[in-house]
């Protein structure tokens, strides 16, 4: 089995596409399989008076609630087609993470072949079975499931229609930076 390369875009293209494009650019030099975004609609997201989270307060300047910060970071159709453009010029692959329904109809129209499921969304079932029925690639993170929830969304993935091959399980740590003694490797 072939090793795959994703480089993580996330959010840090700070909503500049010239940026995310420049992301797209060294990612493609490194010789990463794929470059991956997040797709989300802060309004389906987030409610309007959610604050920022402690971390975020002691980074972020004059944004005070969780909406305006999500909005500035959201990628447009629009955004998500240049972006794309720019991943086959360079040839390397384009993939994200859709956050919400909104947004699997997104990169379902967008024709996207490997979708990423986000560890907070592992025990979302609306979600899983929206994207099971795509019968896509699935990259499924875990980091913050424990086993029987992995097994559940697996076969949520698998009733809606995605063949189980199909679907790589991460063992991930959503602990950032990730302390070593919590990365229980011998669960791989």
């Amino acid at each position: 089995m072939k090793t795959i390369i994703i480089a993580e875009a996330g959010v840090n293209h700070n909503g500049n596409i010239k940026l995310a494009l420049r992301m797209v650019d060294i990612a493609a030099k490194s010789k990463a399989d794929f470059i991956k975004f997040q797709t989300y609609s802060t309004d389906d997201l987030v409610q309007e008076n959610f604050g920022l989270a402690g971390y975020q307060k002691k980074t972020v300047k004059n944004i005070f609630k969780q909406k305006q910060l999500l909005k500035k970071y959201e990628l447009s159709k629009k955004d998500h087609l240049i972006i794309i453009k720019r991943c086959r010029e360079k040839k390397i692959k384009f993939m994200s993470s859709p956050f919400d329904l909104k947004s699997i109809n997104l990169l379902k129209h967008l024709k996207l072949k490997t979708i990423k499921i986000p560890s907070g969304e592992i025990t979302n079932i609306p979600y899983l079975e929206k994207l099971g029925q795509l019968k896509r690639n699935i990259i499924l993170s875990t980091g913050m499931a424990n086993l029987q929830e992995i097994k559940i969304a697996i076969k949520i993935l698998i009733n809606g229609g995605t063949k189980k091959k199909n679907i790589t399980v991460l063992h991930c740590s959503t602990e950032y930076p990730a302390n070593i003694k919590k990365l229980n490797l011998l669960s791989i």
